[in-house]
């Protein structure tokens, strides 16, 4: 990946400065560690916590080495566990879902107690209050 878009002449132009370049890929490096550490606080919250991880990982690996190689490693297990997950009987997915499901919904409920159930949330959704 680093390699794609270093080949790029907008990215040729900003390396050929090195004073351009440094403050560049310390923006990038920034930028992408915002967005996973937002991430990492959005995995146990319902939500796309994991792929904004991914998406911080795809930003940092534009630049850096150590993430392009922790992104494959990421991609690499993510293909595991999916075939895996699919290689299994229709009631083995079935109960993985409903263990996902429950997990979720118990996170958002703990959530929701913990910061405090909204006004606008009706009284017969089954949240503590």
């Amino acid at each position: 990946m680093r390699e794609r878009i270093a080949e790029t002449r907008w990215r040729r132009r900003i390396a050929g400065r090195r004073s351009v370049n440094h403050p560049y890929r310390i923006a990038v490096g920034v930028i992408g560690g915002l967005i996973v550490a937002l991430g990492v606080v959005a995995i146990p919250l319902p939500g796309p916590g994991w792929l904004i991880v991914i998406a911080g990982l795809f930003v940092l690996a534009t630049e850096f080495l150590w993430a392009e190689r922790l992104l494959a490693f990421t991609k690499k297990h993510v293909k595991r566990w999916t075939d895996w997950v699919t290689d299994q009987p229709v009631w083995v997915r079935l109960l993985i879902g409903a263990a996902t499901a429950a997990f979720v919904y118990g996170v958002l409920v703990v959530t929701l107690h913990v910061a405090g159930v909204p006004g606008w949330v009706p009284g017969w959704v089954p949240l503590w209050r």
